[in-house]
């Protein structure tokens, strides 16, 4: 299984078009947060079959997207969120708290526009970063891929496009 991993795009699709034709065909989609208002379009981009999953951002106003959702993938309990509600701009402490709370495996947040990848207390916790107004060093905007192996085990690569 194959899963992209988005955040921030802001409305500016260019980026998250590109991405998504040179990355099918893949299985499902993760939006966390800061799509304003672009949904029905990023759906309309995706294979027929390729699950979509968006989660509510701290800028997308007037929409009715889940301010967080819990998803199974394999045997992971995963949670999607922006985090703003967690304050991860600070640190992912409170994340973590409410992932080990829930026996969530994989917390993926976004709003803080820098990719993040870490291992706390056996959870994984991650960030894509943005793509559209990254803010991590090079300022390249950035995505990460999912992927399932035939023994369910989840791996991950975080991957930037060139400027």
């Amino acid at each position: 299984m194959k899963v992209l991993i988005v955040s921030d795009t802001h409305r500016r699709d260019e980026n998250l078009l590109r991405v998504i034709q040179e990355n099918k065909p893949f299985d499902m989609l993760i939006h966390l947060g800061d799509s304003e208002g672009s949904e029905k379009k990023i759906e309309s981009w995706l294979d027929e079959g390729c699950e979509l999953h968006m989660v509510l951002g701290n800028n997308d106003f007037f929409s009715d997207l889940e301010r967080e959702e819990e998803i199974k993938l394999g045997s992971y309990r995963i949670l999607l969120t922006h985090g703003h509600y967690y304050n991860v701009s600070l640190g992912v402490e409170r994340l973590e708290a409410e992932a080990m709370e829930r026996n969530i495996q994989i917390a993926m947040f976004g709003h803080t526009h820098r990719p993040f990848y870490e291992v706390h207390n056996g959870i994984i916790i991650l960030n894509p970063g943005s793509m559209s107004y990254p803010r991590q060093e090079g300022r390249r905007p950035s995505y990460m891929i999912m992927e399932l192996d035939e023994q369910g085990e989840a791996h991950f690569t975080l991957n930037f496009l060139e400027k």
